[in-house]
């Protein structure tokens, strides 16, 4: 297939009109995003099924934490991703690194779903899983920031804030789905068969979405121009302008860092809590989970289009600093009680959204064209290997230490010092897209 350009019109201001190729182009990459959050979130919702199956303990809350490692193990891998899948992107063109992620989540997804357990072949059984969570690791550690940045070099300039909230709507389905399947296999299935081997259907859904996804992105368009390309031949190239740059590495790394550990917080950790440390009925969990991913889908299309044509530099600076005080409901919920798990879930769902929403589209910002894709995936990657990923299990540990007050003030630590960053590489090195 030969790649296509996408020419951008940057006169047409904030209402121009999406051509159907670029409308196709956001389908694809959207898609995209629905299925690596989906398979992404669905194991950690899982985990406290398949922790017992995988790693067998006397303590089922030994065995969750176990899963929830695998969980984290899968983040540490992204910087990995970013860097091997980031430069290629820079280097070879976009469109070609999506289509290779998206086979990677599938495929991976496709194996959990059919693996043996520790009962019918021991061992092996806990190697396997860790192998798909370590490729799966490596596929969304570019997935989420070259889409996002894929995304906006597609539109016209100042429709930034629409590709913000579209893409986000597209992340939310893919949480929306893995909360919605995961309820009604359990409601379904009932809580003895989820437990046998009812934990795989959703595994299943995912895999049989990611064949579809992976026939779409074959027909991407290409944003990297052939003189782009040409200047980009060689890793040297494009990683002199990721150090050239490193502040806003920096600032990617806490911008990610703090909006991940609030998301895996709200839709991992605390369903997880409720269900292994408080024994909540697991249906009625996923049901409440279900309820945030609906406030989370529809919030991201509100805010695509009122953020469309306005500064998101500014959007953000407002919104990040609002999670600071929001984090701390998470202290309402300290014991059991499916109520108060409803309020803090629900309750610091709209400040999730905001955040959610814009946090690609900024990093997008901070990393010039050259090395977009190396730098925004090598900043991602860190940001969620070293405080995304392991939100879910610090939560969870904190909690069986009656030490839960910690967790609020970390985020809340992170989210500071992310907007610090995000100022500093502003002031030295500008921001490339938007205002």
């Amino acid at each position: 297939m030969t790649d296509t350009v996408v020419k951008i019109d940057v006169e047409s201001g904030r209402k121009s009109r999406l051509s159907p190729e670029v409308r196709r182009g956001l389908l694809g990459l959207g898609l995209g995003n629905t299925l690596e959050w989906y398979d992404w979130m669905v194991f950690g919702l899982l985990s406290a099924f398949i922790g017992p199956k995988f790693f067998p303990s006397q303590d089922p809350v030994a065995a969750t934490l176990s899963a929830l490692a695998v969980f984290a193990v899968g983040f540490a891998f992204r910087p990995l991703g970013g860097i091997m899948l980031g430069t290629l992107a820079d280097r070879i063109g976009r469109r070609r690194v999506m289509l290779w992620s998206i086979m990677m989540m599938a495929g991976t997804t496709l194996i959990i779903a059919l693996c043996p357990t520790y009962d019918q072949i021991g061992a092996a059984a806990g190697v396997i899983l860790l192998v798909c969570r370590i490729i799966q690791g490596i596929s969304t550690g570019v997935e989420a920031p070259l889409s996002t940045a894929h995304a906006v070099e597609l539109v016209p300039e100042g429709r930034e804030g629409f590709v913000a909230g579209i893409i986000s709507f597209y992340v939310n389905a893919g949480i929306l789905l893995a909360s919605l399947v995961s309820w009604l296999s359990s409601l379904m299935l009932g809580g003895a068969v989820m437990a046998d081997w009812g934990w795989r259907v959703p595994f299943i859904v995912g895999a049989a979405f990611g064949f579809v996804v992976v026939y779409l992105r074959r027909t991407l368009p290409e944003t990297m121009k052939p003189e782009e390309l040409a200047e980009n031949n060689s890793s040297k190239t494009v990683w002199g302008g990721v150090r050239k740059h490193w502040l806003s590495v920096l600032a990617i790394t806490f911008v990610v860092g703090a909006a991940q550990a609030y998301n895996y917080a709200w839709n991992t950790g605390l369903p997880t809590a409720a269900r292994s440390g408080f024994k909540e009925d697991a249906t009625a969990v996923f049901a409440l989970t279900t309820v945030l991913g609906v406030v989370l889908v529809v919030g991201s299309l509100i805010i695509s289009k009122v953020a469309d044509g306005k500064s998101i530099s500014k959007w953000f600076l407002i919104t990040r600093a609002l999670s600071i005080p929001s984090v701390f409901l998470m202290l309402m919920y300290v014991k059991p009680g499916i109520a108060g798990f409803a309020a803090v879930l629900l309750g610091g769902s709209v400040v999730l959204v905001l955040n959610m929403t814009l946090y690609n589209v900024v990093t997008s910002s901070l990393m010039p064209k050259n090395c977009r894709g190396a730098g925004t995936a090598l900043g991602y990657g860190l940001g969620v290997a070293l405080f995304g990923g392991t939100a879910s299990y610090l939560l969870v540990w904190l909690q069986s230490l009656n030490a839960s007050w910690i967790f609020p003030v970390y985020v809340a630590v992170l989210s500071a010092l992310s907007i610090v960053f995000y100022l500093l590489a502003r002031k030295k090195n500008g921001i490339f897209i938007g205002r």
